[in-house]
C-alpha cells in the first residue's frame, strides 16, 4: 500500500471511530517517514480520541512544527486545547487557523466559543456575525451566537431569537432545543418545559437536560416533577455538588425529614471527596442538626488537616454552639491558609466581632473594602465594628432616621382601595407559596418563601405592585443626591433596576434572623397581610428592626423599629442589618421583599 493510500486508510479509521487502529496505521507510516506532517497530525487526533490527551497534544504540536502554515492543523489543535479548558492557548490556535484559512468556518466557530469561554463576549459576537453574514442558513453559527448573547446582560431576548432561528433551520437539533429551554428556565418562562421536552424527545437525556427540566418544573410549581428530575440528575452524576445540593434543598422545603438521604449515600461511598463531605456538613448545620454536622466535619478534618475550607466550616459550627474560643482558633488557622478567600475571611470577622474584638476585625474589613468598596457584606461589618469602637463612621453609614424610609402606598389604578388591592395580591402570593418549609440557606425561620422571582410573574396584580414601588424608589433616591463620599452616593447612578423580588410568609413563631442583602443598593419590605398582634407597640410582633447584628453583641441591640401595616413599604440600604421580631399567633404575616441597584445607561 502506498503512503497516500495508508494515510487515507488512517483517515477512514478515524472517521469510523476506530482511533486505536488509526494510531497503529500512523505509527507504521512514521516509522518509515518520521517527518510526515499529515501522519503526525492523524496520530495526534487518534491519540486524542483514545483519551490520551497529553500524547495527542504532543503529536499535534509536532505536526504544526513540521508544517506551520496548515490552517486545519491549528484548528484541530484548538479543538483539543479547548477540550482541556486551556482557553488562552485555544484562542491562539483558532486565531492562527482563521488567519491562514479565513473561510474555515469550524475554526471561526471554535474561536467564537473560546472567546465566550473567556467571557470576551463582544469579540465572540463579532466572530459570530462574520459567520452568519457569510451563511444565513448556518444553524450552528446561529446557535453559537445565541449562547454568546446569553452571556451579555440585557440581551437575553436577542439570544432567544437566535436560538429559535437555529431551530427553524435545523428542527432536529437537540442542543439548540435544550439551550433554548435552559435560557427560558433562567428567565423563569413557562415555555421552558416545552423546549426541554422537545430536546429530550430528540435524545437530550443527560445530566444538564434533566437538571434543567427540574428547574423548569420548579419554576412552574410542579414540585413532584421537579424533585423527580433532580433525583434523576443525582443518579446520573452522584458526585455533582449542584445536583445534590438542589435536591436536598427541595426536599427540605417540602418538609422531608430525610432531605439529605441521597447525599448521605454518596458521601458514605466517597469519604475522601471533601466537597461532598462539606456540603453535607453545611446542610446539616443549616437544618439545625449541629451536633451531627460537627461530628462529620471533625472526622473530615482528621483526614484533610490541610483544608482551609474544613477548618473554616468547623469554626462556624462551633461559633453557633457558643464555643467561641475554639471557633476562633479554627477560623484564624483557615485565614492563615487562605487569606484571600472571602468565605474564610467572613467567618473570621464574624467570630472576632462576636467576641468583642472589633479592633482586630476592622483591618480584615478595611482590606476587603479597598478591593470591593461597594460590597454590602463588608459595609455591614464595617458598620458593626465602627459601632463597637464608638467611631463616627457608624452614624455615617447607619443614620436610621435618614436612611430608613416609610411609604404608605396609593391605591394602584384598577382597584377601589388598598384593602381590595392587598386582598387580590395576597390571593396571588398565597398560590405561589407552594413549599411547606423555609429554604435551608436563607434567614427565614418558621415560614415559607416563593421559589421563583416575582419580577417575571405575569399576574396583573403582581405587575401592579412592582409598578407601585417605582415612585417611592425614585423619591428615596432623590434624597441621596446631597451625599458625598458615601457608598449610597457612589451607587446612586443610573436607572433603577430590580435585582430580585420574592414573597415571605411567616407562620406561628416565624421571624427573620438579622441579615443584610448582598445584591442591592436598596432593600425593602412591603406588607400585604399583617396579624392583629402587630398593633401592640410594646410586644412589636412581626415588626422589622434595624441595627442588631447577626450574632448577639452585648449592648448592640436594635436601634430602630418599623411597625408593619398592609400597604406599607419600607426602604433601607441593603448593607443595613435588619431582622424581624417573631409573630406568635396563628394568623400569618405576608410580605414582598425586593432589592434594587441602579444600572448605568
Amino acid at each position: 500500500m502506498t503512503p497516500p493510500e495508508t494515510l487515507e486508510r488512517a483517515s477512514g479509521l478515524l472517521q469510523k471511530g476506530e482511533p486505536a487502529a488509526a494510531a497503529a496505521t500512523c505509527a507504521a507510516i512514521l516509522a518509515r517517514e518520521p517527518s510526515n506532517a499529515v501522519a503526525a497530525h492523524f496520530m495526534g487526533l487518534a491519540l486524542k480520541d483514545t483519551g490520551d490527551w497529553a500524547q495527542g497534544e504532543r503529536w499535534l504540536r509536532f505536526s504544526i512544527d513540521l508544517e506551520p502554515n496548515r490552517g486545519e492543523f491549528h484548528a484541530n489543535f484548538g479543538n483539543l486545547l479547548r477540550k482541556q479548558r486551556k482557553y488562552a492557548a485555544a484562542e491562539a490556535a483558532y486565531a492562527k487557523a482563521v488567519e491562514l484559512l479565513p473561510e474555515h468556518r469550524p475554526a471561526r466557530r471554535g474561536l467564537a466559543l473560546t472567546l465566550a469561554d473567556l467571557e470576551r463576549y463582544a469579540e465572540a459576537e463579532a466572530q459570530c456575525r462574520i459567520l452568519v453574514s457569510g451563511d444565513q442558513a448556518d444553524a450552528e453559527a446561529w446557535e453559537i451566537l445565541a449562547l454568546v448573547l446569553a452571556g451579555i446582560d440585557g440581551r437575553q431576548a436577542e439570544s432567544e431569537s437566535a436560538h429559535r432561528r437555529a431551530i427553524a433551520l435545523d428542527p432536529h437539533n437537540k442542543v439548540a432545543h435544550h439551550n433554548l429551554g435552559a435560557l427560558l428556565t433562567q428567565l423563569e418562562r413557562p415555555e421552558a418545559r416545552e423546549a426541554l421536552e422537545a430536546a429530550r424527545k430528540l435524545g437530550a437525556d443527560g445530566y444538564e437536560a434533566t437538571y434543567n427540566l427540574g428547574r423548569a418544573a420548579l419554576n412552574s410549581g410542579d414540585l413532584d416533577e421537579a424533585e423527580r428530575n433532580f433525583a434523576r440528575a443525582v443518579e446520573l452524576q452522584p458526585k455533582n455538588v449542584e445536583a445534590q445540593s438542589t435536591l436536598a434543598h427541595v426536599r427540605f422545603m417540602r418538609s422531608d425529614p430525610a432531605f439529605a438521604r441521597s447525599l448521605v449515600t454518596t458521601v458514605k461511598a466517597n469519604r475522601e471527596d471533601v466537597r461532598l463531605q462539606l456540603l453535607l456538613g453545611e446542610l446539616l448545620w443549616r437544618a439545625g442538626r449541629i451536633n451531627d454536622a460537627e461530628v462529620l466535619v471533625r472526622d473530615l478534618l482528621t483526614r484533610r488537616a490541610q483544608s482551609a475550607a474544613v477548618r473554616s466550616t468547623l469554626g462556624g459550627i462551633l461559633f453557633d454552639q457558643g464555643r467561641v474560643q475554639e471557633a476562633e482558633t479554627y477560623a484564624l488557622e483557615a485565614a492563615a491558609m487562605r487569606p484571600e478567600e472571602q468565605a474564610v475571611l467572613l467567618n473570621v470577622v464574624t467570630i472576632l466581632l462576636g467576641r468583642g474584638r472589633a479592633d482586630e476585625a476592622l483591618p480584615f474589613i478595611q482590606a476587603q473594602l479597598v478591593k470591593h468598596p461597594d460590597a454590602q457584606m463588608w459595609l455591614a461589618f464595617e458598620a458593626t465594628a465602627s459601632r463597637m469602637l464608638g467611631t463616627e463612621r457608624y452614624r455615617v453609614l447607619c443614620d436610621y432616621d435618614r436612611f430608613v424610609r416609610v411609604f404608605d402606598l396609593e391605591t394602584p389604578a384598577g382597584w377601589s382601595s388598598m384593602a381590595e388591592f392587598n386582598r387580590d395580591l395576597a390571593s396571588a402570593l398565597h398560590e405561589r407559596h407552594r413549599f411547606t418549609n423555609q429554604p435551608l440557606d436563607q434567614t427565614l425561620r418558621n415560614g415559607t418563601q416563593t421559589s421563583t422571582s416575582l419580577l417575571t410573574d405575569p399576574d396583573p396584580v403582581i405587575r401592579a405592585v412592582l409598578k407601585a414601588f417605582e415612585a417611592p424608589i425614585e423619591e428615596y433616591r432623590r434624597t441621596l443626591t446631597e451625599l458625598t463620599d458615601h457608598p449610597l452616593a457612589r451607587a446612586n447612578r443610573g436607572t433603577s433596576r430590580f435585582t430580585g423580588a420574592w414573597s415571605v410568609r411567616l407562620r406561628r413563631n416565624g421571624y427573620h434572623v438579622n441579615h443584610f442583602h448582598p445584591d442591592g443598593m436598596l432593600s425593602s419590605a412591603y406588607y400585604v397581610e399583617v396579624p392583629a398582634e402587630a398593633e401592640d407597640a410594646a410586644l412589636k410582633s412581626g415588626w422589622i428592626k434595624f441595627g442588631e447584628p447577626r450574632y448577639a453583641i452585648p449592648g448592640h441591640t436594635a436601634e430602630r423599629y418599623v411597625q408593619p401595616r398592609p400597604g406599607r413599604l419600607v426602604l433601607f440600604p441593603s448593607y443595613m442589618w435588619h431582622g424581624t421580631n417573631p409573630i406568635y399567633g396563628e394568623d400569618p404575616r405576608l410580605c414582598i421583599a425586593f432589592d434594587m441597584r441602579p444600572q448605568a445607561t
